[in-house]
């Protein structure tokens, strides 16, 4: 919500009257675009950036290169990251140009940086990443830089999830 280096923040995107008591829910690195939830409750804070819920979000990433089958599958069963085992991911290949690589990437888990720091582990640099969905919602059509409230019949079943065991 504040940048110490002045750069502009998501709360910038909203009409000043719509920002009061917001907060960003998770995180978007300054590379990254998509979607990104704002709420002014604390619970759906917790509901959806605590683990033990199993909220996904998805991805759409370009890198460089074409990751091997062997390599994408080595991602779906998890990477050594920071000392421990990511927890799968679901990881499609949709589209392949002469230099790079389209995939889909569902996450229930967000270290810092994971998906960049493993595509480079791969020996794939990210050149576009992009959220598209944070458990079960999706941008849509939605353009960049735009904002929509969201209706209660999709917030309301988040707030009410319970824990995995």
């Amino acid at each position: 919500c504040h940048d110490p280096q002045g750069r502009p923040t998501v709360l910038d995107l909203l009409p000043r009257s719509e920002r009061r008591g917001l907060h960003p829910i998770g995180r978007l690195d300054a590379d990254s675009r998509g979607a990104l939830l704002l709420t002014d409750q604390g619970a759906l804070t917790l509901r959806l950036t605590h683990p033990r819920f199993d909220h996904e979000k998805s991805y759409r990433v370009w890198v460089d290169g074409h990751p091997s089958p062997q390599a994408l599958q080595q991602w779906r069963h998890g990477i050594q990251l920071d000392g421990s085992l990511t927890r799968p991911a679901r990881v499609e290949l949709l589209e392949r140009t002469k230099q790079r690589s389209l995939l889909s990437i569902q996450l229930k888990e967000g270290r810092n940086r994971q998906i960049r720091r493993i595509a480079a582990g791969l020996g794939h640099r990210v050149i576009d990443l992009q959220r598209v969905g944070l458990a079960g919602i999706s941008l849509d059509n939605l353009p960049e830089g735009s904002w929509r409230r969201l209706r209660q019949e999709e917030w309301q079943p988040l707030l009410n999830a319970r824990p995995c065991a």
